[in-house]
Parts: C-alpha cells; sequence; structure tokens
C-alpha cells in the first residue's frame, strides 16, 4: 500500500499538514509545475482546494487548463482526483476537466443527503449533516450526483474515468481524517 497526494497550489497550505497526519506523504504541485509539460510526479490522488479559480486566492485555474490531458491520462490510469468548489461565479471554472460541470457559486449551511450508497461517504464522517458549508453547486454535470442538499442541488458529484475516479465537491469543509486514510492510499501510483 502506497500513500502520496499532490496538493495543487500556489503554495504550500495547511492542508497539506492534514494529509500528512493522515499517513500520506503530500507534495504541494504549483502551478508552473503543473503546466509545465517536462515536469512529471507519481501519486495515488490529486486534490484541488476550494478556491482554484479565484483570482483573488490562486492563479491555478490557467495552468489546470494547460495540463487537462495530463489530468486526464492520470484519472485513466488509476488515479483519483478531488476538486472542490471554484470560490467564485464562473460557469466555466470546470471547464478542464473531462466531462462537464457547470457550478453556481453560493456559499452558505445546507443539509447534506446522499442520493445512494457512496464508497465517499467518509468525506463527511464527523460533520453535523444538517448544517455543512458549501460554496456553492453543480446545477449541471456529466456525472452522477453522489450527495444533494434538501432542496436537491448537487453538493458531491462523482465520475469513474478508465481505472481511476473524478470528485467534485462544492463542501466548503476539510474531509474528514477517514476519507483522507482511504483516498490517498493506493495499491500503486499513477504517474501524471
Amino acid at each position: 500500500m502506497t500513500c502520496r497526494t499532490g496538493l495543487l497550489w500556489d503554495s504550500p497550505l495547511m492542508f497539506s499538514r492534514l494529509i500528512e497526519d493522515c499517513g500520506a506523504c503530500c507534495e504541494t504541485v504549483n502551478p508552473y509545475m503543473l503546466a509545465s509539460p517536462f515536469w512529471r510526479g507519481k501519486f495515488v490522488s490529486l486534490i484541488v482546494p476550494t478556491g482554484f479559480a479565484n483570482p483573488d486566492y490562486s492563479n491555478l485555474l490557467p495552468a489546470l487548463r494547460a495540463a487537462e490531458e495530463r489530468i486526464r491520462r492520470f484519472v485513466e490510469n488509476g488515479g483519483r482526483l478531488l476538486v472542490f468548489g471554484a470560490g467564485c461565479c464562473r460557469e466555466d471554472a470546470y471547464d478542464w476537466l473531462p466531462f462537464p460541470v457547470t457550478y453556481a457559486f453560493s456559499y452558505g449551511p445546507r443539509a447534506v443527503r446522499f442520493v445512494g450508497e457512496s464508497n465517499y461517504a467518509s468525506l463527511f464522517s464527523g460533520y453535523d449533516l444538517t448544517a455543512v458549508e458549501c460554496d456553492g453547486s453543480f446545477p449541471a454535470h456529466g456525472g452522477e450526483t453522489l450527495a444533494a442538499s434538501a432542496t436537491g442541488e448537487a453538493l458531491l458529484v462523482g465520475k469513474a474515468l478508465g481505472d481511476g475516479m473524478i470528485l467534485v465537491s462544492s463542501i466548503h469543509e476539510y474531509p474528514s481524517r477517514e476519507f483522507l486514510k482511504e483516498f490517498s492510499c493506493g495499491d500503486r501510483e499513477t504517474l501524471f
């Protein structure tokens, strides 16, 4: 079993310490590394934190767009990708993903319920599901709605692609430790 996560962001974040506390090696992948065709890394999973499309917080979106094909190949070859809310009013914030996702920015607490059985229910372990902070929803997408608000807004979308998985979440909270342990560890690393 190997545990290695790439955290895509402009600079190191406290999030990386949480991932490491859960037993995984965590490497910050900045926009220059991400967009470079010469840089390579091997990971079980990649995580894109909240606010990636908001230029007030990050310069990550252009790099994600430049690395669109590499991201698709990473997932198809068995990698796992977790993407959080864009953090701004940009419907096109997820146009770099290999399936369509439309994002509607709207920050506030929501009651969260799982639509059916999910391997990813541990994402919310330990949270009060009657009032989870979210930064928006996904009114249109080409994946499967895994969790929704009481009013039916998609809050967690999943899409299997090749041998890997993409999760898109508008939950504005750190994932649970249980989830990070499962998501960051696997039988093998995948070349990115």
